[in-house]
């Protein structure tokens, strides 16, 4: 039975990839650098705001926080996988529209490997992704009528595994280390309408193929019926080994221009949980993206117009009697809020996304199926640029006794 289990999530581990190459996003924002970033947190987790750093908890697989894998039942194996749709209506110099998109999420593993001191993760996630199309036309002076489209497509994947240690009964490290891959391409056409004139074609494509790590830690109390988790991330500014080529095409002339330099950014956070009888959770995050001193294309981002990312996020989860005989007892109620900077410095706006969701327990086995709905703001009426979205999610976080033995 397990092997037949095991070819099934290889399975779905091939299905995955091939889901990978598909748009996440239809926003203009993401034609700047490297598009939207994601945060990667599972999405019970994301109905809470997006918090993670300060989460503990066997019936979830963190891979934000590395240290929280030994959270997991010593005899359990986890798989959690995720898809979500996505509503954007959004502003831009071309006008109100309207975009509908959805893909897979993510697809995360993990197994004790001794008791409880050590465990291990394994995954595919996004880490960015570009889709957008703007076409603008007017004239020069009358004389000349040209259209200038701009079209980008994209998404840089990574598959990741994980190890996390309890040194003791109240502190746990962890590591992440991940295999970055794929392109992002940015197109720009400049055509005119009177004859005699020539088009010119920009076409920049960054492809990656890279390894990064990130690192752990976890402070972790239990008195009575209250439990506290304090937890920190760090990840080191690492090279990419990337391709950044842009050509442009004129008079049937293709002119390599440059090819550039990228680092990913050096990254820090912290979280805290409170966790009431396991029916009352608060959370709360902070983390630092520093945008501005990561080399992007060849410079530090602030001399192409980056700045440091800050993202704030608050959640509460409740769940009313988690051995309660009605259902509705057991289901998990969540909420969040999460407020971050845009990198981009002349974009000048935050994103403010609200969010709620429930967890849909099956009592025969340790499965929850959860749900997140996220509305989320962005942009400003000084640039021009402003974009809504409603996001659907849906995920099966899967728990089964695989190492129990059976006595006879």
């Amino acid at each position: 039975m397990k092997s037949e289990k095991l070819i099934g999530i290889l399975a779905a581990l091939v299905l995955s990839v091939g889901a990978w190459a598909q748009n996440m996003t239809s926003s203009p924002f993401s034609r700047y650098a490297y598009g939207d970033l994601n945060e990667n947190v599972p999405t019970g987790y994301r109905a809470m705001g997006g918090v993670g750093f300060g989460m503990r908890n066997n019936r979830a697989i963190n891979p934000a926080q590395p240290a929280s894998y030994t959270s997991c039942d010593t005899l359990t194996f986890m798989m959690d996988i995720a898809a979500s749709a996505n509503w954007s209506r959004y502003r831009d110099a071309s006008g109100m529209r309207n975009k509908a998109n959805g893909n897979l999420e993510y697809l995360t593993i993990q197994v004790p490997l001794f008791k409880q001191w050590i465990a291990a993760s394994v995954g595919l996630l996004p880490y960015s992704s570009v889709g957008y199309d703007i076409t603008l036309t007017d004239s020069v002076q009358s004389d000349y009528h040209y259209t200038k489209l701009y079209s980008g497509e994209g998404n840089i994947s990574e598959v990741y595994g994980g190890l996390s240690f309890n040194i003791c009964n109240w502190f746990a490290v962890g590591a992440n280390i991940y295999y970055m891959w794929g392109d992002l391409s940015h197109l720009r056409t400049l055509t005119f309408a009177e004859t005699g004139m020539h088009t010119t074609i920009q076409d920049v494509l960054l492809s990656v193929s890279s390894v990064r790590f990130r690192y752990g830690a976890q402070f972790f109390h239990t008195w009575g019926d209250h439990s506290v988790v304090l937890g920190g991330m760090f990840e080191n500014k690492k090279k990419l080994s990337s391709e950044y080529v842009a050509v442009e095409t004129q008079l049937d002339d293709s002119i390599p221009i440059y090819e550039g330099l990228f680092q990913t950014p050096m990254a820090y956070g912290a979280g805290v949980s409170y966790n009431w009888a396991n029916r009352l959770t608060i959370a709360v995050d902070f983390e630092r993206q520093c945008m501005s001193s990561a080399l992007y294309n060849g410079a530090e981002g602030r001399y192409s117009g980056l700045q440091d990312k800050n993202r704030y996020a608050f959640g509460v989860e409740y769940r009313h009697n988690p051995m309660g005989r009605k259902y509705v007892d057991r289901m998990l109620w969540r909420a969040g809020v999460n407020v971050q900077d845009e990198y981009l410095v002349s974009i000048g706006a935050k994103r403010v996304t609200a969010s709620i969701g429930i967890g849909f327990p099956l009592w025969t086995i340790g499965t929850v199926i959860n749900t997140t709905i996220e509305y989320s703001h962005r942009g400003s009426e000084t640039t021009g640029l402003v974009d809504n979205s409603l996001r659907f999610t849906i995920g099966a976080s899967i728990a089964e006794s695989w190492f129990f033995k059976r006595k006879l």
